[in-house]
């Protein structure tokens, strides 16, 4: 039996998950957590064979949450869940540890196949995004400039797309609006940019916001 851990903000999202993993034979969720903090105590408390986590978690970045748990317990796979395009965080989130991405617009049967190779120690990806590595390869990959951004670099570019302020960055990040400042300024630094104008539409132009 699998045991899995379902860490998500979103009540009904909890409940589909459950529903869906509690249907099959072989895996049961035996724990759920609401956001990041209380998945890394979890995980330290219990036992879990995987971990369904989301990406955007109200009080940590899903991926910060991710590098942490891998810390603690670094045989536990971890599976992450996101709305987001598989192009904007699939890679950044298999190269912080985790077994595997899927996006939560994916059929049931897709979710269990991914739970069923991260539990027995294999990596998921879906079929699209092994296709768009695949042709990446093939034309000879070159690393695109948001790609050298680090994690907290990379959420303020995407923040600051979105549309957010300064203090509602602060306030999603759980930093002080003059650290969201440093970040901006070298992201801004790291990919040659000017002004914020710039960087936005480099965000809106590569899709990294739904």
């Amino acid at each position: 039996m699998i045991k899995i851990l379902i860490a998500d903000d979103h009540a009904l999202i909890r409940k589909g998950l459950k529903q869906i993993v509690d249907d099959s034979a072989d895996m049961r969720v035996t724990g759920e957590a609401e956001n990041g903090m209380q998945a890394i105590q979890m995980s330290l408390q219990n036992q879990y064979d995987m971990i369904l986590l989301d990406i955007s978690l109200p009080d940590k970045n899903g991926i910060d949450v991710l590098k942490q748990i891998k810390a603690n317990c670094p045989n536990t796979p971890i599976l992450m869940l996101s709305m987001h395009p598989e192009e904007q965080y699939a890679v950044r989130s298999m190269k912080a540890g985790a077994a595997g991405y899927l996006n939560k617009q994916s059929a049931p049967a897709q979710l269990l196949t991914a739970i069923r190779n991260v539990a027995i120690g294999r990596k998921y990806i879906s079929t699209e995004l092994a296709e768009q590595l695949a042709n990446g390869l093939s034309e000879g990959y070159k690393e695109l400039i948001h790609q050298t951004l680090s994690d907290r670099e990379y959420q303020t570019l995407c923040l600051m797309a979105s549309g957010k302020k300064l203090s509602e960055m602060a306030k999603i990040m759980s930093l002080s609006p003059k650290t969201v400042s440093v970040y901006r300024s070298r992201l801004l630094e790291k990919m040659k940019l000017k002004t914020n104008a710039e960087a936005i539409h480099y965000a809106i132009s590569n899709h990294l916001i739904e």
